[in-house]
Order: structure tokens, then C-alpha cells, then sequence
């Protein structure tokens, strides 16, 4: 342990730091055992990066006795936590522990609210903000660090409420040591016993040496084994338990639930390899807003390497475990990763055994893959897009809503529904699932029994046109099928009789001038009055989506559709019979369309003004 030295300086925490420890201290006061499991994982990802750094700097090479120690002192009321991994220099200490992105607390506080009581702790790990956790037992944290191939050493003291010091220190080697001041109803987590069950239950697969410090009943003191420390994919599976492998999954993962599938098997032949893989059961709170690269932890003869070899495409990053092989030198660069045959053989090899896996649990009626896709099929979709090589695999297991039902669907049960004479599988993109269903763009095809698709991931705006078709069935928006439905008699064999629309087409597009690319008549609409669509360029859907992400749009005028059957249009149809102005109606009739799809107005107040002139005529009548 270190000594202190040198004045003290003051900092203050992030705003966004304050409110976290409050968040974690308070709404998981009962779950406070895990500040141990995420203090030993900082501990082994720190002693994992320097013997990462080591293999091609031998200045930071790790000891050979490198471990994680823990030692409870009773008399103290410590509990201090070891290693001797990376370590921190003063910036980096200020940095990862006094601040942290106001996005990412926010996120975290709303989520921490939403989430179920048993649920709670998985947040800390997922959310990267598992040190604070500390304060959950301690008064008091003191943080000693000495950077790899650095002379100096900085200790970080804080109470949690929102300050901190920074003070010169000395540390006889690098790594950090990790001082916890415990609170009063905290001190059975100085007990040997307990910290030992903790670190059974959370990490007994950590691939470093964990010690605890234990008195023995003559009271020497002893450094004993804590953890198992074996690699567990190099077992034979028949000598792992279910539990064995969920314990693992949830180390890895940083999880509480069960695996939804597990992968285990040894590869031979051209490269030899062995992996351990895991399909989660539940979507991590903050899945979408992680990175979009696979984190599948690359070994090399038991030895971690890096979770950044991409081991397996995008779409496919949710997937969760370990990859171990004998044939890549312990130090392999990252540059040498990315170039190596070996590591490319390994990646396919991977990719085709967790897709197969997937498709066979898809085959399966009772294996719960639709609630399985509805928590990772927006990213497996992705494949879809960006993936030609098993684009209509994806495609064969991938479930979709449909106006068929409320039951998820695939394109193989949509086709086997198809009407006699169909050869398109009709889709509709848009912002959430609801709003689809209520859209004006399906009424033609709800009056002629024709399915479509509802299709409500932001991805969804992308892989259509990659997919184009299945099973020799072209996929076609909606928006783009004017036309198809008139080769389709409706179900409802009544008919309305339709206003001649010869003088209100032209009158409307004289009235709407550039402000729309055509008006034209449809039998798309049975009950709205009107709806827009685009042609030649990204439909309404796709448009929002760029907008959102900052894209420039190029012009793009809507069409403006209209259903001569409906009373609105007669009646319009009526006024220009009689050479009335339809000119403030039309911009009206325009805007209700936008409204309709979503679209945002161009001028709300000047349609506002419209509408309430047009009301209060019509309440004078």
C-alpha cells in the first residue's frame, strides 16, 4: 500500500457524476454484493490490457505472478482490492473517475426507473459505470494508481458526494490498489466467508488468479485461492453444468439472465479453435446504443487477446462468449488481426455455426424464437443490408408484423397466404407499429384481402431494396404499387359512386402549383380523403429517417392522391363545377395529408389560420 504525499488538489464531480451516485447508491442499496463482481472485472480488464500492451512493449510486460488480490481488514474497517494491471496516470484517474457523459447518466436514470426490482443490478455492468457501485458500501474510496511504464503514482479520494482530491502518491509497481472506508451496516463484506461466496457466484471464471487475504484459526495470515480460474471452454462438456455455463455467460456478459442457446465445440482441421458462445434470452437496457462491432473475446492458448478481432459480422453483435485458438502467436498486433488468413478462416467458421444455430431454433415451434427476435431482430435485420453472403438465409428465419395478425410472420407463411395472381410481397416503413397499422396507404389493399408487411425499425428503410426479392417474390412498398391494386377486385362488392375528378385534377394542381409533384386519382383509399406519396427518390418514411440523422435531403415533392369516392373530394369536385375557388381548401386538403403520414408542415401557423377560417364559415352555416 501507498503512503500519501504533496498537497492535495480539489476537484468536483460532474454534475451528471453526482445524480449516478445517487441513482446506484440508493435505488440498489439491496443488491449491494455486486460492487465486488464489478471491481474485480475493472481489475482483470486493466490486467488484460497490459499484457495486451506488453506483448509488443516490453516495458509494461506483466509480472508472472500477476493477480487480483483482495484483503479485508477488520480492525480498519478496509477491504482493499489489487491489482497489477495498466493502471492510471492522473488525467486518466480525474477522467474515468470524476466524470461521465451526461447522455449516458441520463439514459441510465431512465432506465434504473423502468426497470423491474430484479433486473436493477445488471444496469451498473451494462452501463460502464460499475466503480461507483463502490460507494453503495464504502464512506469513503481511496483509489491509488501507477501507470505502466510510468514512475509516478496519483491517488484518487472521494466521499461520493461530490468531490474529489487527487494527491501525489507512490506505488512500488504499476497497477492499482483500490481502498474501500466501510459503512457500519457494511462490514460483513469483511468477512472472509462472504467474500469468498461473492466471488464464487460472480467470478469464478475470471481467467486471473484472485487471492483473498484469510486468518487462519492459529491467526497467521494467508494468501488463499478465491477463484477456480479455469478456462471453462476447454473443458469437455460433459463436464460442465447448465449452471457452469450460465455462471460463465453472466461473467462474460455482464448479464442476469439465462442463455437463450449455447454453443460449445472444438474445431480441427485447417485451423483448430475452440469456442464457447452464448444467444442471450434478454436485450441489454442500453443495446442499441452500444457500438455496432462484435465483442466476442478472441484467446490465444487460454491467454486473452482482445474483444476487438470482429469475430463475427455486426448483425450479429449481440451474440456473447469466448473464442480460443493455438494457431496465432500470444502476440499478435491488432494490425496482424486484421490481415491474418488464420483469423479470417475463424471468423467464417464462427459465423456459420451461430447462424445455423439460429435457424435451427427458428425451425423450432417451441424454442420461443419470436420473442427471442423481437429483441434482436432489428440487428439481425442489418444483415439484411449490409451482408450479401447470407442475406437470404436472414431472410427465411426473419419474423415481420403483418395486417394478417397480431402473430409475427415469415415470408414463407406470407407467401403461402398470397392472393391468385399476386407476385409482390407489399411492405409499409414507418416510424412505429401502431401509426402503421392506421395508415391510409393500406386501405386499397385491406378492401382486396392483400397483406402487407409493417415494417417499423429505422433499418427497415434499407434492406428491402437489397433483399428485392425471395422465392422469386419482388418486395414492393406500398407507396410505390399504384397501380397493382386495380388488377385485384375488393372484397366488398358494393360500390360508391365516384365524383368526376376531370376538372378537380387540374384545378388542384393549379391551386397547389410546385408545392406538390402531381395530383392524381387512386383506389388506394376507401376511407381517407386523401394521401401522399413520392416517386423517383426516398419515400416519405426514408426522408424522415434522413432528416433525423442530419442528411441533406434532395428535393423531393410529394404526389398528392386523392379518393373520389369520398365526400370531400365530391364536394370539391362540385365547387370547381361551378367555377368556386378551391385554392385555401387545396392547401388544406395538402397539410391534412402531411398530418396524416407524419410529416411536419411547412407553415403549421398558416394552416392553422386556414383551418380555423374554414370552421368557423362552416359554424356560421
Amino acid at each position: 500500500m501507498s503512503a500519501t504525499q504533496g498537497q492535495p488538489e480539489q476537484h468536483e464531480f460532474s454534475a451528471e457524476v453526482g445524480r449516478l451516485l445517487d441513482l446506484v447508491v440508493h435505488a440498489l442499496y439491496s443488491d449491494r454484493e455486486i460492487f465486488l463482481r464489478e471491481l474485480v472485472a475493472n481489475a482483470a480488464d486493466a490486467t488484460d490490457k497490459r499484457r495486451f500492451e506488453g506483448l509488443t512493449n516490453s516495458a509494461l510486460a506483466l509480472p508472472e505472478n500477476a493477480s487480483i488480490r483482495i484483503a479485508p481488514e477488520k480492525d480498519k474497517k478496509e477491504l482493499v482490492i489489487s491489482d497489477d494491471g495498466v493502471g492510471m496516470t492522473h488525467d486518466e484517474l480525474a477522467q474515468n473517475l470524476g466524470t461521465i457523459a451526461r447522455s449516458g447518466t441520463r439514459a441510465f436514470g431512465e432506465k434504473l426507473n423502468a426497470a423491474k426490482a430484479e433486473d436493477r443490478p445488471s444496469l451498473i455492468g451494462q452501463f460502464g459505470v460499475g466503480f461507483y457501485a463502490a460507494f453503495m458500501v464504502a464512506d469513503r474510496v481511496d483509489v491509488t494508481s501507477r501507470k505502466a511504464g510510468a514512475d509516478e503514482a496519483w491517488t484518487w479520494s472521494s466521499d461520493g458526494k461530490g468531490a474529489f482530491t487527487l494527491t501525489p502518491s507512490t506505488r512500488s509497481t504499476p497497477g492499482t490498489d483500490i481502498v474501500l472506508h466501510m459503512k457500519s451496516d457494511a462490514e460483513d463484506f469483511l468477512d472472509s466467508w462472504r467474500l469468498r461466496s461473492i466471488i464464487r457466484k460472480w467470478a469464478d471464471h475470471i481467467s486471473w488468479p484472485i487471492t483473498l487475504r484469510e486468518v487462519n484459526e492459529d491467526g497467521t495470515v494467508e494468501e488463499k485461492a478465491a477463484n477456480e480460474g479455469t478456462a471453462l471452454w476447454r473443458k469437455p462438456k460433459a463436464e460442465i453444468t447448465p449452471e457452469q455455463y450460465t455462471e460463465f455467460y453472466r461473467h462474460i456478459a455482464r448479464a442476469f439472465d439465462e442463455p437463450y442457446a449455447t454453443m460449445h465445440w472444438h474445431a480441427e482441421g485447417t485451423t483448430e479453435f475452440t469456442a464457447l458462445l452464448f444467444l442471450p434470452n434478454a436485450r441489454p437496457f442500453d443495446f442499441m446504443e452500444q457500438s455496432r462491432e462484435s465483442k466476442i473475446h478472441l484467446h490465444v492458448r487460454r491467454m486473452f487477446i482482445t474483444d476487438e478481432a470482429d469475430l463475427l459480422p455486426n448483425w450479429m453483435r449481440f451474440v456473447q462468449g469466448v473464442v480460443d485458438t493455438e494457431d496465432l502467436p500470444l502476440n499478435v498486433s491488432r494490425e496482424m488481426l486484421q490481415a491474418t488468413p488464420v483469423l479470417a478462416r475463424i471468423r467464417k467458421a464462427v459465423t456459420k455455426r451461430v447462424l445455423t444455430e439460429i435457424k435451427t431454433r427458428a425451425k423450432d415451434a417451441d424454442a420461443g424464437f419470436n420473442a427471442f427476435w423481437e429483441n434482436f431482430g432489428a440487428v439481425l435485420k442489418e444483415g439484411l443490408w449490409e451482408d450479401s453472403e447470407h442475406r437470404q438465409e436472414i431472410a427465411g428465419f426473419a419474423r415481420f408484423h403483418t395486417t394478417h395478425g397480431d402473430d409475427l410472420t415469415t415470408l414463407d407463411d406470407y407467401i403461402s397466404r398470397m392472393k391468385d395472381g399476386q407476385d409482390v410481397i407489399y411492405f409499409l416503413t414507418g416510424d412505429n407499429l401502431d401509426a402503421l397499422k392506421a395508415s391510409a396507404q393500406l386501405e386499397g389493399f385491406h378492401a382486396r384481402g392483400l397483406e402487407v408487411l409493417l415494417l417499423s425499425d429505422p433499418v427497415d428503410a434499407f434492406w428491402p431494396e437489397r433483399l428485392h426479392s425471395y422465392n422469386d417474390k419482388t418486395l414492393r412498398s406500398v407507396v410505390y404499387s399504384h397501380g397493382d391494386l386495380e388488377k385485384f377486385s375488393t372484397d366488398n362488392e358494393e360500390t360508391v359512386e365516384a365524383a368526376n375528378v376531370d376538372t378537380l385534377v387540374p384545378a388542384l394542381k393549379e391551386a397547389l402549383g410546385d408545392a406538390v409533384k402531381d395530383v392524381r386519382s387512386t383506389v388506394r383509399l376507401t376511407n381517407s380523403a386523401v394521401v401522399i406519396t413520392s416517386e423517383g427518390g426516398p419515400d416519405l418514411a426514408m426522408q424522415r429517417l434522413m432528416r433525423r440523422s442530419g442528411q441533406a435531403l434532395p428535393e423531393t415533392l410529394p404526389i398528392l392522391e386523392i379518393n373520389p369516392r369520398h365526400p370531400l373530394i365530391k364536394a370539391l369536385a362540385q365547387r370547381v363545377e361551378k367555377k368556386e375557388s378551391i385554392q385555401d381548401l387545396a392547401r388544406v386538403l395538402l397539410d391534412l395529408a402531411r398530418v396524416q403520414e407524419g410529416e411536419p408542415l411547412p407553415d403549421p401557423t398558416g394552416f392553422a389560420r386556414l383551418l380555423a377560417g374554414l370552421l368557423a364559415g362552416a359554424a356560421t352555416i
